[in-house]
């Protein structure tokens, strides 16, 4: 036995280890070294293991492998760099029990004669670039496997190239199988039923595939399994009740499907149940109150379903709970005060629903919460000052609610923005997070002022204001009699407080070319600074473009009704019969395009996926927030804008795709075309701009789903992975 394994070693294996006729056991592993395997080690008919793993081998296998090996038991050839084909002699090596060469790039056919090693006990292909034969439209390997009885461990993960059907014959592998692993293979078709016979299964995960039609029942069947992953694929239908049956059952991952109907109540009795993630589906009706029976529940995601009602009265069972996601619901409850008794609780997040009430002080208590999520709800109340003692707090967002008072200034609530606390009229607090300063009552004097005010002037200023009304009501109805009929197509932004031509000449030097920031066939863009010091961009429209002018209306009325943290704010307007502009927010960090595109600017995976997560907060507003939908459609990096805190903002909305009125097509309220668009429903409107997300994804991360999938789905999706890095990054 040479064991070399775990150490720094570098450089080739030398040719001479293939001299040592006595040789069993070769153990490299866990090394650096790089180069080709000596091909005379395969030649050995008294070798019985080499395991090679984690190293910086490359090349392919010799042909013969498998052929001169009559003892040949383990070999471990995992994360390395081979190539090429897996010979189909290694089926030869009668004696084989591990075949690993996953995390390589192996390529063409995975040999459907590996049910010839009738002692293989582990198999594991996964990570590669491997296909199934196309002879066939089942994953023909799979059938032969059969012959493998005492197969324990199965796993082809992530060969996208497999892109077959699974075989009915997958009830006759191993009765001894507990792992079976096919994640990221593009396998489509249904689940075969006969899944259920594999009754030791313990693992079971065909995630992130193609996959359609129903979840099985007969999945029911196999009382052993603690882990059953189907997440990503677009599987329909309601949760069989069979799963109930599953009690040992303790990680149940159903994300991302088309699932739909109530949560089976019975899931309550599955008390092994650790994860239960079920997020971005179409589940509707209430939380099963049952749910709270699995009290060592550690992670749950309901998000981005249609569930509605309260919140689980009694959620303080889950007493060792770490992760909660019920967001984007339409959950329409108070906060139970019990909630500040989940002690080990780090994530929460609520946002987009419908809940009410106020903020629980008890909140105060998560000494180990790091991301709380409040926002687009009906909250109303203050924000409790005992949230100044969660020091941990990372992300807070509180935004558009009805919150009033002061916003804490200690603790974690140094670090938050004003993204945290927008679309809140009523709060007030210091400067920096641009809100109006909160007044004080200092003196006695002034709380008898206030109290005069309020019984003695009050009323007569309430009589004295009604009898004017009245007085100018009528004047004003007489006036508006006289007035001409084409003042009711006056502007629509009349009431809005407009900036002159004046002062957006004097904020940019006249115009001039340094303050340019952009230019496209809608007009240019320039950054300026109002008198009081407000630095702006400022949109000019080029007017000769055809329907311009009523774009500028629509538009802004458009942009002044919707308000959200992640979409460029407009701030003014100046309409004058020659010159039209906007006063839009300005980002510091200018657009995404320079940070993807230039070498003097670099962004890390962190970075990538908070703003791709912005970009599809933004869209899924547009989406989902408005009475009638709005689509973005022309979401590009140069349409993303990074503030000071590289918070991402979607802006330009490509009014250089105006058509003229006289199309005859169906008429959509969208941001890039305001007017009129092709003859489409309008849910197509929200998947192209899906796509674009995705899109966008691919810009910032060269990778990209085939599949147009709903905002919500992606907004699920890529917090989950921003989650998983951070997780990972932390290890």
């Amino acid at each position: 036995m040479l064991d070399l394994s775990t150490n720094k070693l570098t450089g080739k294996i030398p040719v001479e280890i293939s001299n040592l006729p006595e040789l069993e056991i070769l153990h490299l592993g866990s090394n650096n070294i790089s180069g080709h395997i000596p091909p005379g080690i395969f030649n050995s008919s008294i070798l019985r293991v080499i395991a090679l793993y984690a190293n910086h081998l490359s090349g392919s296998l010799p042909s013969s492998t498998g052929l001169w090996l009559p003892n040949f038991e383990v070999l471990e050839l995992d994360i390395n760099e081979f190539n090429g084909k897996i010979p189909a002699s290694i089926s030869n090596a009668s004696k084989l029990t591990m075949l690993d060469l996953s995390n390589n790039s192996f390529s063409g056919y995975i040999p459907i004669d590996l049910g010839s090693l009738r002692n293989l006990q582990v198999l594991n292909l996964q990570s590669n670039n491997l296909a199934s034969t196309p002879s066939s439209p089942e994953i023909s390997f799979l059938s032969s496997l059969a012959n493998c009885k005492d197969l324990r461990l199965l796993y082809f993960d992530n060969n996208p190239l497999i892109h077959s059907k699974l075989p009915i014959s997958i009830g006759n592998l191993s009765i001894s199988l507990q792992q079976f692993g096919a994640l990221g293979c593009n396998i489509v078709g249904k689940i075969p039923g006969e899944i259920g016979n594999l009754s030791n299964l313990i693992s079971l995960d065909i995630s992130n595939n193609e996959l359609i039609g129903s979840i099985p029942t007969t999945t029911g069947r196999i009382r052993n399994l603690q882990s059953l992953s189907l997440q990503g694929n677009k599987l329909e239908g309601s949760i069989p009740s069979e799963l109930c049956h599953l009690k040992s059952l303790g990680f149940l991952y159903l994300t991302g499907n088309r699932l739909a109907g109530p949560i089976p109540a019975c899931l309550g009795d599955l008390v092994s149940l650790r994860h239960l993630f079920l997020g971005s589906n179409k589940f509707s009706s209430s939380i099963p109150s049952t749910l709270t029976r699995i009290i060592d529940i550690l992670q749950l995601n309901l998000s981005s379903n249609f569930l509605t009602g309260a919140l689980p009265i009694d959620i303080a069972k889950w007493k060792v709970v770490t992760s909660i996601d019920f967001s984007e619901n339409q959950l329409s409850s108070e906060i139970p005060s019990s909630i500040g008794d989940l002690e080990d609780l780090t994530y929460l997040s609520l946002s987009g629903n419908k809940l009410q009430g106020s903020i629980p002080e008890l909140f105060g208590g998560l000494l180990g919460l790091e991301f709380l999520d409040l926002s687009r709800n009906d909250f109303s109340g203050i924000i409790p000052k005992s949230l100044e003692n969660l020091l941990h707090l990372e992300y807070f967002n509180v935004s558009f609610n009805r919150l009033y008072g002061e916003v804490p200034n200690k603790g974690p609530f140094t670090n938050y923005t004003i993204q945290s606390f927008m679309g809140n009229e009523d709060l007030c607090g210091a400067p920096r997070l641009q809100l109006p300063p909160c007044k004080t009552n200092s003196t006695e004097g002034s709380k008898k002022a206030t109290k005069l005010l309020e019984y003695i002037l009050l009323p007569i200023g309430s009589t004295l204001l009604i009898l004017a009304l009245v007085f100018f009501f009528s004047r004003s109805r007489k006036r508006n009699a006289k007035l001409p009929t084409n003042l009711e197509n006056s502007d629509a932004l009349a009431k809005w407080r407009r900036i002159s031509y004046q002062e957006l000449h004097q904020a940019t030097n006249g115009f001039c070319e340094s303050r340019l920031l952009g230019v496209g066939s809608f007009g240019s863009v320039y950054q300026g600074t109002l008198s009081d010091g407000l630095t702006i961009a400022i949109e000019v429209f080029n007017l000769e473009l055809e329907g311009s002018f009523k774009s500028f209306d629509v538009e802004s009325e458009v942009l002044r009704n919707i308000r959200h943290r992640n979409l460029v704010k407009i701030i003014s307007s100046c309409c004058n019969v020659d010159f039209k502009a906007s006063a839009l927010e300005f980002m510091p960090n200018g657009s995404l395009d320079k940070w993807l595109y230039s070498h003097n600017y670099f962004l890390d995976i962190l970075h990538r996926l908070n703003i791709m997560i912005d970009v599809a907060f933004a869209l899924e507003y547009l989406h989902h927030g408005q009475t009638i939908p709005i689509a973005h459609c022309d979401l590009k990096p140069s349409n993303v804008l990074l503030d000071e805190d590289m918070v991402a903002h979607l802006g330009d909305f490509g009014i250089e795709k105006l058509l003229g009125e006289e199309d005859s097509t169906v008429q959509t309220i969208t941001l890039a075309t305001i007017g009129y668009m092709a003859p489409e429903p309008d849910h197509l409107a929200t998947k192209d701009c899906a796509l674009s997300v995705l899109k966008l994804a691919l810009e910032c991360s060269k990778g990209i789903p085939e599949e147009r999938i709903d905002m919500k789905q992606v907004v699920a999706q890529l917090k989950k992975m921003k989650i998983k890095y951070l997780k990972d990054s932390n290890r």
